[in-house]
């Protein structure tokens, strides 16, 4: 198997793409199995909200991440993220898990920026992480400090502090073409991802390979008890080389974040050229 650079591994981005999760040899076509409810093309049911009202309540959901004090966690294709951001103090913290045991390739990542600095802990594991130049330089179980010259505009490793939130919700639900309420805070509908490579979490090549799919993906949605989006989960359909998924994006504790804890000093070092020459 050849091993791939991470240059699409951002975390979100690394949900909705084949990456690690095709060098899975025991994976399959089928979706992953989902609670949420179906979503028909209907339009709002008689005696609620129009589907107007829907969307504005979902767009307006969107707008305490701009504070820029969460938790959030986004799940799937084999992969998890979590994490949070805590603008007052311009730090933020992520983990990154992607693939299994079964893997040939395995990554996990945790990240910590505290502007102006960010600092990385990675391991690689798997049959085929010896097949990735500079492991030695790479699994080093503490944590490296990144040159921001090297990584700005990366993000599989960068952190922009004027955009807020990891997942874009808010660029995603402005794609909503279709969504009713069905129940007390609850939303299904469609969404069009077709314009949403900006968000981070949907993968350019995945809406390239979805085609007239990417404009009509299933969703369903949730909102807190003050209208804060707590919940979006997305039924991605099959395509190119990625299998059918279900994609969920949480939110919590708004506005009850902390700062993020930077690492010992004696557990930091620098990163090495190989750090950088794999994800770029």
């Amino acid at each position: 198997m050849k091993i791939r650079r991470f240059s699409a591994a951002a975390f979100a981005v690394a949900l909705l793409s084949p990456g690690l999760a095709a060098c899975n040899d025991n994976a399959t076509g089928e979706a992953a199995s989902s609670g949420s409810p179906a979503v028909s093309g209907s339009i709002a049911p008689s005696g609620t909200p129009g589907t107007g009202d829907a969307k504005q309540a979902l767009l307006d959901s969107t707008n305490a991440i701009r504070d820029g004090n969460f938790r959030f966690t986004v799940s799937g294709a084999g992969s998890t993220a979590e994490g949070q951001v805590h603008e007052p103090s311009q730090s933020a913290e992520m983990r990154l898990t992607m693939g299994d045991p079964s893997s040939d390739l395995t990554m996990k990542l945790d990240l910590i920026h505290y502007r102006p600095d960010s600092w990385v802990k990675l391991e690689l594991g798997g049959r085929a992480a010896a097949g990735v130049p500079g492991l030695r330089q790479l699994n080093l179980g503490r944590y490296q400090h990144l040159d921001q010259t090297r990584i700005r505009g990366n993000r599989a490793l960068g952190f922009d502090f004027d955009r807020l939130d990891p997942a874009g919700s808010a660029v995603l639900t402005r794609g909503v073409t279709e969504v009713r309420r069905t129940g007390d805070g609850t939303y299904a509908g469609t969404l069009d991802v077709s314009q949403a490579a900006e968000a981070g979490s949907v993968d350019p090549a995945l809406i390239t390979a979805l085609g007239a799919q990417a404009k009509a993906v299933p969703f369903t949605a949730r909102v807190d008890s003050q209208g804060r989006l707590s919940e979006l989960v997305m039924q991605v359909p099959a395509a190119g080389q990625s299998a059918a998924q279900e994609i969920k994006i949480t939110y919590a504790d708004y506005g009850n974040a902390t700062a993020a804890q930077k690492p010992p000093a004696d557990q930091v070092v620098e990163a090495p050229p190989e750090f950088y020459n794999l994800f770029n």
